[in-house]
């Protein structure tokens, strides 16, 4: 049974997908805003937000509309929405942010804080992720694939189905709660089943995934490119088998999201017998928001209408401290007024009943006219020590360059400014099994930020010192996210540490490394 065919039959209307073909990106957002409020108007957030009031200079020229909602409700972090709203939706109380009773919280830390927050997840945003990856899959017809492809299984390597009950809402990983509720049509193509999935053992899932994997006839794969990559070599490993290839011969398409593909390319295509597409997605915990809508592009399409209103923040010192917090008057466009190339921060409003909220990602537009974007990191993964302003976009393509150039897989590392001779150093940890210099990589490294990053260039002769590079086995990184219970799912390594953080992790690899010894 072919699954676009399947699409078809079921009547899954492309009336939107054409839509956002025929409707400029800022007369669609407008559109999305003015439903969001009237939908939500007569929630306490609603009334107390006075969104009847914005709802009527909707009939105002220009941008009056979105004047009066910046100018109504104020920007809010995770902690502002939390305390202020959702912990009242978490104890079960209605119509708070959103209509309704919210059954679902997806239990997010971001790689920034190490406390779970709390992401709500309403029926009309499950249905929003859901329209969204169908559009996504209609996609597929763009790229030149073989049939085969259309009727094999997809292979969602995710969080466990099974959530926990607190009080009388449930809470888990996104991915989880996604797959738990899965419409019926899909459940014919989707594995690893309903069975394995609900196995919060994140080890002994990707055993029983292994010990079947031969009975799938898998095409597809999705999942964060750390986990499918472990998955993929158990496979090999228990079938005794040189590729992933030697097993699902019908293997095409990777759809990857949650953090940069780049430093994972070389290792994961060792684990393949022949070439497949990649595609990219930008499924956050708070929503779909964007995904690879063309063939041999590096870049993914907002979804304009399909529940989420975007507003976009220069991520620049006026509008950001040194810690990558929001300043209080921080300037906020719209999408028809940002600018290709510039680095912004995203908040979104949301039929989640997120309102306003700063999601801590950044992204650069590469066509504005097509709604295009790439991201390049995270509001609080950056480091500015002394003005170098480097990014983890910055860091990725350093990781890759160097990467090409010795042959060698780094999948893993991260990033940490520290004290050095009265200035300042980077100290970075570099993941990888292979056998590499030390002293090689960090003068690659540094050569090649120079290139991509001036003011690091310019840092790097002035307070910024050095840099250290220490290399470790890749199970280092993958045992300290285990430690945080944090294996599987949409979790990722932080590419920056800082603080408290950073401490944990150098006393961490410390111990881990005295065990190894012993």
């Amino acid at each position: 049974m072919a699954i676009l065919g399947t699409l078809l039959k079921k009547g899954i209307r492309l009336r939107e997908m054409l839509e956002e073909e025929y409707t400029s990106p800022g007369d669609l957002q407008k559109k999305e805003l003015k439903e969001l409020l009237m939908t939500a108007s007569g929630t306490e957030f609603g009334k107390h937000y006075h969104f009847p009031s914005i709802l009527k200079s909707f009939r105002k020229g220009g941008h009056e509309y979105y004047r009066q909602y910046k100018n109504s409700v104020p920007l809010h972090t995770y902690d502002k929405m939390y305390s202020d709203w959702w912990k009242l939706s978490l104890r079960g109380v209605k119509d708070v942010c959103w209509p309704g009773r919210v059954k679902y919280f997806a239990l997010s830390s971001g790689t920034s804080e190490s406390a779970s927050k709390y992401i709500p997840v309403t029926k009309d945003m499950t249905k929003a992720i859901q329209k969204t990856s169908v559009r996504q899959i209609l996609t597929l017809s763009k790229y030149d694939l073989p049939p085969s492809v259309f009727t094999s299984g997809i292979m969602m390597l995710g969080g466990s189905t099974h959530l926990n009950k607190r009080g009388s809402v449930f809470e888990g990983d996104l991915s989880g709660i996604q797959a738990a509720r899965l419409p019926f049509w899909f459940q014919h193509f989707y594995k690893p089943g309903k069975k394995i999935a609900k196995n919060r053992n994140w080890d002994a899932k990707l055993d029983e995934i292994a010990a079947k994997a031969k009975e799938w006839d898998i095409g597809i794969i999705v999942g964060v490119p750390a986990w499918l990559q472990i998955l993929m070599g158990k496979i090999i490993e228990y079938h005794k088998v040189k590729t992933i290839h030697d097993v699902w011969p019908n293997l095409l398409v990777y759809v990857h999201g949650g953090v940069s593909f780049d430093p994972y390319r070389k290792g994961f295509e060792k684990l393949l017998g022949r070439p497949i597409h990649y595609i990219e997605t930008y499924l956050a915990s708070e929503g779909f928001i964007a995904f690879q809508a063309f063939p041999n592009r590096r870049s993914m399409r907002l979804v304009l209408n399909n529940g989420i209103f975007y507003e976009f923040i220069p991520f620049e010192s006026k509008n950001f401290d040194a810690n990558g917090d929001i300043l209080p008057d921080a300037e906020t466009l719209m999408i028809d007024e940002v600018e290709e190339g510039k680095e912004y921060a995203i908040l979104l409003s949301s039929c989640a009943g997120a309102w306003r909220y700063l999601i801590g990602d950044t992204i650069k537009f590469v066509s504005k006219e097509e709604a295009e974007i790439v991201i390049t990191g995270r509001t609080k993964h950056f480091l500015s020590l002394c003005g170098e302003h480097l990014s983890v976009d910055n860091m990725n393509k350093a990781i890759e360059l160097v990467a090409d150039e010795l042959n060698v897989a780094i999948p893993e590392f991260t990033v940490a400014g520290i004290p050095f001779e009265n200035l300042f150093a980077h100290n970075w940890y570099v993941g990888t099994d292979n056998e590499v210099d030390a002293k090689v990589l960090k003068e690659k490294i540094d050569g090649h930020l120079k290139v991509l990053n001036d003011d690091y260039a310019v840092e790097r002769s002035a307070a910024l010192k050095d840099i250290h590079v220490e290399v470790l086995p890749l199970k280092t990184f993958y045992a300290w996210m285990e430690s945080k219970g944090k294996v599987g799912g949409q979790n990722k390594f932080p590419r920056v540490l800082k603080n408290t953080q950073l401490a944990d992790w150098q006393s961490f690899i410390q111990n881990f490394s005295n065990g190894n010894r012993s």
